[in-house]
């Protein structure tokens, strides 16, 4: 029996365990960490508690919104789409997603995603397969719009994505990228940059790439091309810069291993909302768009102890918080 089959069996284990009631937080679940949450004028109180949503063996990627408050998240391993309701109820959205990694709704309502196809190590089952990563639009109809950058090479194990609502998207594979709605891929940034997240300010005209400790800018022009690159903001000290959102003022939020980052939208820094886990990714969602919803790595197995896995099997397990914010989302797109 396959690893990812054995993990398939004792998964409702650890939904039962841990997300019923939505147990806080603060009672320090094994594998949890000591989280002090100081008040960020505007953003969110002192003091504020998170609370347990949601915990699986396999992941809960490139989060977004539903327009009714609820959130989708890719699921890597089994090739899907999880649908979570405002409650925590678990609905199958999309199947056979080809690895879908991370996903992006545009203003249409039109839903985007990165395929890693084989490339997830975990997928032990897919032994031989050397199907093309690739950028997709997945509803409400497929359509492919690259699977090979202008060269012919390979886009690698593509990371993130953000629609552009012209019908393409742009997305981060090492570098930072765009792909219009005919497919044609141009290069953002690919040469001193560790990228991962991607993300557009309220207005679509700016767009803003993670590279390790800092976050970085670029202008965007109607036709999807870039310029003036820049350091927009840092993280303070923190390393690995991962998924982002925007809030209503524009303030832009940035996971990395201590927590949640938020900016100004000039680049202040504001201050950490620390985590109890290692935050991936995030999103506002609920029935005002003012919560939280942000996905941190581990999870407690059935023996109430943290989740590990055999030597030579990666953990990507993931446990889904939630925290009261002051400020909703930006309502322009669904993220």
């Amino acid at each position: 029996m396959t690893a990812i089959r054995k993990l398939k069996l004792v998964s409702a284990c650890v939904l039962l365990l841990c997300v019923a009631g939505h147990i806080s937080a603060q009672t320090l679940l094994a594998g949890e960490r000591v989280t002090t949450i100081n008040a960020i004028d505007g953003v969110v109180t002192a003091g504020s508690q998170w609370s347990l949503l949601w915990a699986d063996f396999f992941s809960a990627d490139g989060i977004t919104a539903t327009t009714d408050g609820g959130v989708l998240f890719a699921q890597e391993q089994t090739d899907k789409i999880i649908k979570l309701n405002t409650d925590g109820q678990q609905f199958t959205y999309l199947e056979n997603t080809n690895g879908a990694g991370s996903i992006s709704i545009d203003t249409q309502g039109r839903l985007f995603s990165v395929q890693r196809t084989c490339t997830e190590p975990f997928n032990d089952e897919l032994a031989g397969c050397n199907e093309l990563t690739r950028v997709v639009q997945l509803l409400p109809e497929f359509r492919l719009l690259a699977n090979s950058f202008a060269n012919g090479g390979s886009l690698g194990r593509v990371n993130d994505l953000i629609a552009d609502n012209n019908g393409g998207a742009f997305f981060t594979s090492g570098g930072a990228f765009h792909v219009s709605a005919s497919g044609v891929v141009s290069v953002v940034a690919n040469q001193d940059i560790s990228s991962n997240g991607i993300m557009l300010n309220r207005g679509g005209d700016v767009l803003y790439v993670t590279n390790a400790t800092e976050v970085l800018a670029f202008d965007v022009a109607r036709d999807g091309s870039t310029a003036n690159r820049r350091v927009f903001g840092s993280l303070n000290g923190d390393n690995g810069g991962d998924g982002m959102a925007i809030d209503a003022e524009g303030r832009l939020y940035i996971t990395a291993a201590l927590g949640v980052h938020v900016l100004s939208e000039q680049g202040n820094y504001l201050g950490l909302i620390p985590t109890p886990r290692r935050p991936i990714t995030l999103a506002f969602s609920g029935p005002d768009k003012n919560i939280l919803y942000v996905p941190q790595m581990g999870v407690v197995g059935p023996d109430g102890k943290a989740w590990t896995t055999p030597e030579g099997i990666r953990n990507i397990a993931m446990t889904i918080y939630t925290i009261p914010m002051l400020t909703p989302g930006f309502a322009g797109r669904q993220k």
